[in-house]
């Protein structure tokens, strides 16, 4: 039996959460062969109870398994995709950044066979938590955010559409699994401008059929904490409203609020996961700056329609900051609740 969620002002996180120092250890040893198969079984699972126990102990009201078992966001998803073959880094010298991730290109047809191992993930991590979970996917255009087309595609949105089907699949199979919230991640929507009408039809076939609250979150990168677009969601609407979902679910903090007076032209009747932590910037915000980001947005909007979260996923900060960061938002947010219930 899950624990209930409060109906005004809920707190859920959009991901991602911190690795410890043993994990980075021990994932250097896994690199080099150190680990055996049930080591690595026990680290994972280890990783999800960290991350689970941490945003119980800080009181999230909606958590995730902290997407302990993937690697910068996308790339451990290319282990399991037939048809690509990994190309020469860009860049291998100097700070990291968005030149310097594995690439891949298409070299035939692209497969998800086994599919994504997100069910795996929501298993487990329903198996080890009595609270309501949020599950988290990217969405088909940034899934293919590191891979070219080669020869195998004439574009990306080409190659993107065996990942909406893919997507697909997974989420079906997760409502059946029980899973009642899912979010699709597609920050390339943002950070690379471009063809919005191919990408509205990308994700709304992702979701077609998923019968579930969905999600839609729209960022500027995390990579490093550095955004990689242009930090304005303007230019996407109205278009964007196209997509299907239930729920939107913005960056805000990182821009000082900028954009949240279009909350209802953009949002309408649906919600808004409004993001009030900067997950980009070690200054750790207190509970009334939390608070007061709240007020900000119900000037322009009903409190009903708010889902407090981080801007984005805290993979990018040390865990003993994100601890904090996640203690704030939710004393920020009950307070803006003990005064609309007071």
């Amino acid at each position: 039996m899950t624990s209930s969620i409060p109906s005004l002002l809920p707190t859920t996180v959009i991901g991602s959460h911190a690795y410890p120092g043993w994990m980075w250890t021990a994932l250097d040893e896994v690199e080099k062969g150190g680990y055996g198969r049930t080591d690595e079984r026990e680290l994972y699972d280890d990783a999800v109870n960290m991350a689970m126990l941490d945003q119980e102990k800080s009181g999230v009201d909606i958590i995730s398994d902290g997407e302990m078992r993937r690697w910068y966001f996308v790339q451990s998803f290319y282990k399991r995709i037939e048809g690509i073959e990994q190309e020469p880094e860009l860049r291998k010298v100097g700070l990291y950044g968005y030149d310097s991730p594995p690439r891949y290109k298409a070299v035939d047809k692209l497969g998800v066979p086994d599919g994504l191992g997100i069910i795996e993930e929501y298993r487990y991590a329903r198996a080890n938590t009595t609270k309501p979970i949020k599950v988290t996917c990217p969405g088909p255009l940034t899934l293919t955010i590191h891979i070219r087309p080669g020869d195998a595609y004439k574009d990306r949105v080409e190659m993107s559409w065996h990942f909406a089907e893919a997507i697909n699949r997974e989420l079906k199979a997760l409502v059946d699994e029980g899973v009642d919230y899912i979010q699709l991640d597609e920050p390339s929507f943002a950070v690379i401008p471009g063809q919005l009408d191919d990408w509205v039809d990308l994700y709304n076939a992702a979701v077609e059929g998923v019968n579930a609250r969905i999600a839609l979150h729209i960022c500027f990168g995390n990579l490093t904490s550095r955004p990689r677009g242009k930090r304005s969601f303007a230019w996407m609407f109205p278009k964007v409203q196209e997509c299907r979902y239930d729920e939107l679910v913005l960056e805000y903090a990182n821009r000082e609020m900028s954009e949240i007076e279009y909350w209802k032209d953009w949002v309408g009747d649906k919600k808004l996961g409004i993001g009030v932590i900067d997950v980009k910037s070690f200054y750790v915000e207190s509970p009334e700056d939390v608070a007061e980001r709240i007020r900000l947005a119900m000037e322009y909007g009903p409190a009903e329609q708010l889902v407090v979260n981080p801007d984005c996923g805290f993979f990018q900060l040390p865990r003993w900051i994100t601890r904090l960061k996640l203690d704030a938002m939710v004393a920020g947010a009950q307070i803006v609740r003990n005064e609309l219930e007071g």
